[in-house]
């Protein structure tokens, strides 16, 4: 986490329609959350912050506990769940794809915004 600027990071991406799904993003993430979002490294947006520990090595280590990054290929947006366990909502989603704690998107025009938005507040629950 550091104290560089999350408005000038997305004003940084180049395709304007991601750079717009960014703001969008970023501010349902703030109605969600009631926090201001810090930068994480160079490239990712957080909400609040958590000790993590990873299932596999044990290892901790301090993580966001929800957030996203205006990628090149695709949005990525970090949802503190298992994913997988949501499958009949994603069918609602729209065109996506998905990783382990994270949602991939190329465009909210392409997805349902409000199906979106209870994945959001579903994560927040989960923390």
């Amino acid at each position: 986490q550091n104290s560089a600027s999350v408005e000038d990071f997305i004003n940084t991406v180049k395709d304007e329609q991601k750079r717009k799904d960014s703001f969008a993003i970023l501010e349902m993430m703030k109605k969600a959350t009631g926090e201001e979002p810090k930068m994480w490294g160079s490239a990712i947006i957080g909400f609040g912050n958590k000790r993590y520990k990873s299932p596999t090595t044990g290892r901790e280590v301090d993580w966001l506990i929800i957030g996203f990054s205006p990628r090149k290929a695709n949005l990525s947006l970090y949802l503190s769940m298992n994913i997988k366990e949501h499958e009949a909502t994603l069918k609602k989603l729209g065109k996506h794809k998905t990783g382990v704690g994270c949602l991939y998107i190329n465009k909210l025009e392409e997805i349902d915004v409000k199906v979106l938005k209870g994945l959001i507040d579903a994560s927040l629950k989960q923390k």
